[in-house]
Order: structure tokens, then sequence, then C-alpha cells
């Protein structure tokens, strides 16, 4: 239980289906946003009154020091290396179904549930991830890194119904979150500025802005605020040659300079990348060069690809049918073979 309205409707249509439910809300972060609030203390507040109108029992387990270690060390890894990372697909790997379910299992409980916008197929002691009935809301992207152990306790109660009806449903039993809004951007900054909350834990380490011909535009305040592409924040106005925004095309961390352009975007097209840590659900494919479709970023419309997995089994060169925009390392390739979800590995590098 989040404290949001997906998790709040999931426990109620697992109540009507006959489940005994409990509810467990996760506490992952310490720190409280610039006006001295604990996001986390009103979304518990939510769980409260949901579980209360549901006549659930609820519980808070406090994971702070687990996602410091497995999680936001990591982030902090990423960045640091110049890279762009997700840590809501590692939120998934190493909180939510890692402590978070061990817990669940040490109260003698069958099965975890969340409220992700996916399905589960179980079939002959494998377990399958499958896209959810509401495509606008799927989010088997941020699930790619589960294994089998994982998968095989979990049930997903949204899979097969669309978003408005979660809302319609929570507005019928008049629970709080029926009207609150959804969570957007990376959970523990919240609502806060990205930039702001980045510089309690990196210094300020500014630099030239240059173009792709070496000439200087401008100054940077570090290049872990930019990901490639990017074209807000940059501080640059049009040239005389063109009003066109400048867009990042590299960051060069040994000169700690960043590249931009503007016009014309295809600096920013790829025709291949390496993905490293490729989790296979359910397993490896027999078949180590084969055509399939993934994403490279969450609301991306898949793509067509051929993936040639390489001898470790956790490595592919996955090449585009059509080049790509900005596919970024420290991002998630996801790969899909129709409804189900296959796997998915860390973007690594990528050819232009």
């Amino acid at each position: 239980m989040s404290g949001g309205v997906d998790s709040s409707v999931a426990a109620y249509l697992l109540k009507e289906q006959g489940y005994e439910v409990i509810g467990l809300f996760m506490k992952n972060w310490e720190e409280t946003d610039n006006g001295g609030h604990c996001t986390s203390e009103a979304d518990y507040g939510d769980v409260r009154s949901v579980c209360a109108a549901l006549d659930i029992p609820y519980y808070s387990i406090n994971f702070s020091k687990q996602y410091m270690e497995r999680v936001f060390s990591y982030f902090l890894s990423e960045y640091r290396k110049g890279r762009t990372p997700n840590p809501d697909v590692l939120c998934n790997r190493e909180i939510k179904f890692g402590p978070f379910l061990e817990q669940a299992m040490a109260m003698g409980a069958d099965f975890i549930a969340t409220g992700h916008y996916c399905d589960i197929l179980h079939n002959n002691g494998r377990h399958y991830l499958l896209k959810a009935a509401d495509q606008n809301k799927d989010q088997t992207y941020f699930l790619n890194q589960l294994n089998q152990k994982q998968l095989e306790k979990v049930i997903f109660p949204l899979g097969k119904i669309q978003k408005p009806l979660v809302r319609e449903i929570a507005e019928k039993l008049n629970l709080s979150t029926a009207k609150k809004k959804d969570s957007t951007g990376i959970c523990f900054i919240g609502e806060r500025n990205f930039r702001e909350f980045m510089k309690n834990y990196f210094p300020n380490c500014a630099g030239n802005i240059v173009d792709v011909s070496g000439n200087v535009v401008g100054e940077h305040i570090g290049l872990m605020y930019y990901t490639l592409g990017q074209r807000r924040g940059l501080g640059l106005g049009g040239t005389k040659e063109s009003q066109e925004r400048w867009f990042v095309v590299e960051k060069d961390l040994d000169k700690n300079l960043l590249v931009v352009s503007h016009g014309d975007e295809s600096v920013l097209d790829g025709v291949s990348c390496v993905v490293n840590e490729i989790n296979w659900i359910p397993l490896e494919p027999e078949e180590k060069v084969f055509d399939c479709t993934a994403k490279f970023r969450y609301r991306q419309p898949e793509q067509n690809v051929k993936v040639e997995i390489l001898s470790n089994g956790q490595t592919a060169k996955v090449t585009f049918e059509q080049k790509q925009r900005a596919v970024t390392p420290g991002q998630y390739a996801v790969f899909y073979d129709g409804e189900k979800c296959i796997g998915g590995g860390v973007i690594d590098e990528v050819t232009k």
C-alpha cells in the first residue's frame, strides 16, 4: 500500500475476490522536502484511511537502510560516471520484490500484490510478465529485472482493467485516494527541484559548453545535471544562423565538457547499442540471434530490433531497424515478444 489510488483499488479487488488482505506500507526515504515535510507521512495517512475503509489490517515497514545501500548508492555512482540511471527499475528488483517480499512471506503471506499496471502468467512452473490491458499505463518496463523466484509469488490485480475504472471504483468507495494525483519523477526527490536536491551530493563542477566544432558557447554547472537530447535548462539562446534550440549531444567527463548542437538532430541518432546485465523472463532465449521489439525509455512506442546474445548470455548487441534518438547509457533497454516482456538490461554503449 503506497498511499496512492492504484494500490488502494488493488487491495479492494483482492478482498472482493476472497483473499485475506493485509496492507504493508514501505518507508524507503528518511529526508524531508524543502518545507520540512516528510511526504511519506501524508502517504501513510492515506494508507490508514483506505485500510480502515476496506476493513483490512495494515503495517508500516522501514526499508530506508536497504534503499540507501541497494538503490540510492547505485544512483549516485551512475551519475558520477556521466550516465543517467533509472532508480525505479532498481527499486522494484531490490526493494519491492526483495525485502518487501521477504517480509510478507515472514508474516505468513501466500502472495504479494502491487498496484502496477501489468499482468502475469504462471504456466508449468514458469512465470511470464505480460503487458497490462491499459497500454497507456503499462509498467512492464519498470519490472524488467524481476527473476522467476520474485514473479512466482506475485499477483497484479490491475492487469486487466483500465485506469479510468480504477478511479471510478475509488470514488464509489469514497476512498481518500480517489482523486489523488499519480506520483511522477524520481521517488526520493518528489516535488523538489532536481538540481537543488543533487547539490546535496555533488559539488558544482562548472565547465565549458562547446558546440560540435569545439567552440565555447556557454558554461555548464556540472555534467551530472544534463542528459542526452536535453533541450531545456542549458542557458543558451539562438545563434545568428539559427533560432532553433540547442540540445545535448555528449558529455565529455575527461575534459568536463558539455557538447551541444542545434538544428540537425541526426547527431543524436543511434543505429545499435550494447546492453549489459540482461535479465531474461522466464529464461534466456534458445536462439542467440532473433527479432523482437524494444523500448529504450518508458513512454516510447516499441521499436523493431535485432538482438544478438553474446557469450555470457547477459550481454547483447541490439541493432535498430530504424535509427533511434538519444538512446542513453544507464537507462534500460526492455525487450518484448507480443504481449510478453521477455527481459531487459542496462544500456552500456551506443553506436551512432
